[in-house]
């Protein structure tokens, strides 16, 4: 589980978002890192059963996403995230493809995955996929029980224009417009500091698993 005492340090970071602050209370955030890498090996156990094609290389330590911000090119000069990020990739070891996604953050955790925002090629492959296949991806996103987890798929960013290639009568354009192909489900802050928090991370992960199948197929 994560610790009350992990979420109470971001609280604090959120109000606090200084070098100063954060060089005083750095035994703090070591404490709340180890705590997340902790949880995030047990969380990455239990979803190597579900994608046995996971990159055996991929270490918790490593998928926990660094809190220090890149802040050479953003008008927001807050030199730390207020949150944790973990990248579960489906395929090698890096985040930014097909992914199961874990982002802990007092008051607005989630635990999400598919492909955010793909790159013109992939988005491209995709898309292809959808036009081939779009009875597969709706079988699984207009299932009772993804829709009651995660909401409607379709509700997500879409292109205002017909993307190039495809005509306006297209039955799945709903599909094809879509700018990113995720499922996330949010998480309150008693649910992560439960006993058997794993559990309910990696149950998650399973009922997005054929999204990410789906995803992987097209770019396969």
């Amino acid at each position: 589980m994560i610790y009350q005492e992990s979420l109470d340090f971001l609280k604090d970071l959120a109000e606090n978002n200084n070098r100063e602050w954060f060089a005083l209370h750095k035994e703090r955030y070591e404490k709340a890192r180890e705590n997340v890498v902790d949880f995030t090996a047990k969380v990455l156990d239990g979803v190597r059963k579900i994608e046995a094609g996971m990159d055996e290389n991929l270490d918790a330590k490593k998928c926990v996403m660094r809190i220090y911000r890149d802040i050479r090119f953003r008008k927001d000069k807050t030199p730390y995230k207020n949150n944790f990020g973990v990248s579960f990739p489906t395929t090698g070891t890096k985040g930014g493809g097909v992914e199961y996604y874990f982002h802990i953050q007092p008051g607005n955790s989630f635990i999400g995955g598919g492909y955010w925002m793909p790159e013109a090629p992939h988005l491209k492959a995709i898309r292809q996929e959808i036009d081939y296949n779009a009875a597969d991806l709706k079988k699984i996103i207009d299932d009772k029980g993804f829709i009651k987890l995660f909401g409607s798929f379709r509700s997500q960013e879409q292109l205002k224009s017909l993307p190039k290639g495809y005509e306006p009568d297209n039955e799945n354009l709903d599909l094809i417009k879509l700018k990113s192909f995720v499922a996330w489900h949010k998480l309150d802050d008693k649910e992560l500091t439960k006993a058997g928090a794993e559990k309910l991370i990696i149950d998650i992960c399973s009922r997005i698993h054929p999204l990410n199948v789906f995803l992987n197929n097209a770019l396969a």
